[in-house]
């Protein structure tokens, strides 16, 4: 993948199989992803039993480490995805809040307008996450809720979580055939 590499963000909201299944398809892709965790994300991942994942990250960086790589916009990652993605790192991405390295790679890619792709799994919103929410897209990140589709008739778990992966490597520019695009042979 000449030299491209992604960031992901893991944080503690519910839904650890996503961020496991972006993992492995990313893996399987041969495209490099650099991991930033939450506290909170490390233990939901391995209550929910997906902690093995984090074997296909390229690298894992301390959360702590604001002199990691992606707290700069001079390191040149293609885009970043959180997910799942609590509605506290949500909150204070959209206030602009870099008080980890997660947050802080966030806030690069939206000031150097590259791809950061968010993915929320929480419900129901309040008022306040959807002003968020709306506040975020509005700087420019993509919002891809946590909601997967039935149409593609998804034959066990893995599938139906892949129909919201495919939605977020298509909007990191990742090439992929993970899933046909809707209407193609």
């Amino acid at each position: 993948m000449e030299n491209k590499r992604w960031l992901l963000g893991i944080t503690g909201a519910s839904g650890a199989i996503y961020a496991a299944r972006f993992l492995h398809h990313m893996h399987a892709l041969g495209c490099p992803v650099d991991v930033m965790i939450s506290d909170c994300g490390r233990e939901v991942l391995a209550f929910e039993e997906q902690l093995a994942s984090l074997e296909l990250a390229s690298r894992i960086f301390v959360n702590t480490d604001m002199f990691a790589a992606p707290a700069s916009g001079s390191a040149r990652y293609v885009g970043m995805a959180v997910l799942p993605c609590s509605m506290g790192t949500l909150g204070r991405m959209a206030a602009g809040i870099s008080d980890s390295l997660l947050t802080r790679a966030a806030d690069v890619c939206l000031k150097e307008r590259r791809p950061l792709v968010l993915c929320p799994r929480e419900m129901p919103l309040s008022q306040i996450h959807l002003e968020n929410l709306l506040r975020l897209q509005k700087a420019g990140a993509i919002i891809i809720p946590a909601s997967p589709s039935f149409y593609r008739h998804p034959k066990n778990i893995e599938e139906l979580v892949d129909s919201v992966v495919v939605k977020v490597l298509d909007h990191l520019q990742v090439d992929h055939q993970v899933a046909k695009a809707w209407g193609s042979p």
